[in-house]
């Protein structure tokens, strides 16, 4: 088969052997492969993720001087099995998966591990368990976006935001894209999108933003209709004033209603924050900025070593939570929600190529004024996105 090797940050389009999938595996045809942020960082930061992988417990992930194939967002088509499959799908039905393997006890990441070539090839080894058939007849485009869509639709989900909450949404790379889309999902009545891309702030609005800011003009804190917590004095207000009411009342046991409210969570609470950029700097702006009591959801990947001020989240009591990836439930339900029509991925797709187009689509990356998502097509001969 064909297929895209990178070595030491160097893309060679080469014939390999057809794979063999092995145990509870089971061989693909690929359709289409998205280019994730994740490779273009593994393709000229191998050794430093790995480092973390080790640091981190997996001990298996990419080298710079190894030969690897990378993509790990496919979608695809049943080709054949390996021993120990139930042999769920026929031959030719369209599938996607997870995009991690097992070889024995032990766990490999598809196309990000030189023990798992990914999809940036003609086919493409996956787990039978961790496959699902393509319902609805989902296109080939659009069911390759689910793995990036699940990574949205998880942090979505652990911010736990409320349909009456503001979300803010600060980066609108792909994967800002793909969480304002899943915001909008869940029912979130209020989005704000905020950055210095022009075309990065269109595709935002395209995917379902409410409010899109400029930040190099205007503040996204303050585009919003705010609440009653604007600032660190508001909440020792709202104390004297909860207090002012429940005095009032006599007799009243009014650490009950204290009580009542920690139990059902009823307090007060602020936006919820996503942070999608993931560079130096950008987590303490947003602790500086962000109104009290919001929970801040990191999303971006940043790979340098970074500084906060902890006393600034700490005065404002402001949540922090770290997210990555998904479970197979929610990669299902990111899955059927592309499917029934819930979810529209097309403004993140701006362009395809072939496997000989690779090069010039990481090139093209760079620059956040051309595109956000560009699929791999196989079979295509296009070698500009």
């Amino acid at each position: 088969m064909r297929a895209a090797v990178v070595t030491n940050s160097k893309f060679e389009v080469t014939d390999l052997p057809t794979p063999i999938p092995g145990r509870g595996q089971l061989l693909i045809n690929v359709s289409r492969c998205g280019i994730c942020g994740s490779d273009l960082h593994a393709r000229g930061h191998a050794d430093e993720m790995a480092e973390l992988g080790v640091a981190t417990g997996y001990d298996s992930f990419m080298r710079s001087d190894q030969s690897v194939v990378l993509g790990h967002e496919f979608s695809g088509a049943v080709v054949d099995y390996g021993p120990g499959c139930r042999k769920r799908w026929a031959a030719g039905t369209p599938v996607v998966s997870l995009p991690i393997v097992r070889h024995g006890s032990k766990p490999q990441l598809t196309g990000l591990s030189v023990e798992a070539p990914g999809a940036y090839a003609e086919q493409v080894v996956v787990q039978e368990s961790m496959t699902m058939p393509v319902p609805n007849g989902l296109s080939a485009e659009h069911a390759a976006l689910t793995e990036p869509m699940a990574v949205a639709w998880h942090a979505v989900r652990r911010g736990r935001v409320g349909k009456g909450q503001n979300a803010f949404v600060i980066g609108c790379g792909p994967i800002g894209l793909a969480v304002i889309s899943m915001l909008k999902a869940a029912g979130v009545r209020t989005v704000v999108a905020s950055d210095f891309s022009p075309r990065r702030r269109e595709l935002a609005t395209a995917c379902g933003a409410d409010i899109v800011v400029d930040p190099a003009t205007d503040s996204p804190w303050t585009a919003p209709k705010r609440g009653r917590i604007n600032g660190v004095t508001d909440i020792l207000s709202l104390g004297f004033d909860t207090m002012d009411r429940l005095r009032r009342v006599p007799n009243l046991p009014w650490w009950y209603v204290f009580r009542l409210a920690h139990t059902l969570n009823a307090g007060p609470s602020g936006p919820v924050i996503f942070e999608c950029v993931g560079v130096p700097g950008i987590l303490d702006q947003i602790l500086t900025a962000a109104p009290p009591l919001s929970r801040v959801v990191v999303v971006g990947v940043c790979m340098e070593t970074d500084r906060i001020r902890p006393a600034m989240a700490i005065n404002k009591e402001i949540e922090l939570r770290f997210v990555l990836g998904y479970d197979p439930g929610e990669f299902r339900d990111t899955l059927h929600l592309l499917a029934e029509g819930k979810v529209d991925p097309s403004p993140l797709i701006t362009g395809t190529v072939g496997l000989d187009g690779i090069e010039t689509a990481f090139t093209t990356l760079a620059n956040p004024e051309h595109h956000a998502k560009i699929l791999i097509d196989p079979t295509s001969p296009a070698v500009t996105p």
